[in-house]
């Protein structure tokens, strides 16, 4: 389980940085904007590097703009060492990125790594790559994605 209480900035990762992770980033940043915490830094990254460099895939820009989150402006980019220092969490879609994740963490570097879903009761462990799926599958991340970013606030909010 996160120890981290209310951390000053935030990294959210998938596979490519072109569907999952964009999305959870700019619902973060939507809800912290909301929440009048301007002070957490929110980035997001892959651990692949096909697609630096590329906006969100369409069809995730197009999901998470019916529900009035914007993604036109995120590009992706793979995550690097100095990742594990500057994030004081970093938080993996599923299980094969954070054991990624803990492969490529510099030894000493302070990043908590931890699933997204962890605080979130009933999606289960992974947020559900929809990359070579149909058009569901980027409203099922987005499920999962607000209920986990609610989840992250709400702990947040209790444990100061």
């Amino acid at each position: 389980m996160s120890k981290v209480t209310r951390p000053a900035s935030v990294l959210l990762v998938c596979l490519g940085n072109i569907c999952r992770s964009p999305t959870a980033h700019a619902v973060m940043q939507t809800r912290l904007d909301e929440q009048g915490w301007h002070d957490i830094d929110v980035d997001s990254a892959g651990t692949g590097d096909w697609h630096i460099g590329r906006a969100p895939d369409p069809r995730t820009q197009q999901a998470a703009a019916q529900r009035g989150h914007d993604l036109s402006l995120l590009r992706a980019r793979q995550i690097e060492a100095e990742d594990f220092y500057r994030f004081d969490l970093i938080l993996a879609m599923d299980e094969q990125n954070l054991a990624d994740m803990q492969a490529l963490q510099p030894a000493g570097s302070p990043a908590e790594l931890a699933l997204f879903l962890e605080p979130v009761e009933g999606f289960g462990k992974a947020v559900p790559d929809p990359y070579y799926g149909g058009e569901d599958g980027f409203e099922t991340v987005l499920d999962c994605v607000e209920a986990g970013v609610d989840a992250w606030l709400s702990r947040w909010h209790q444990t100061g």
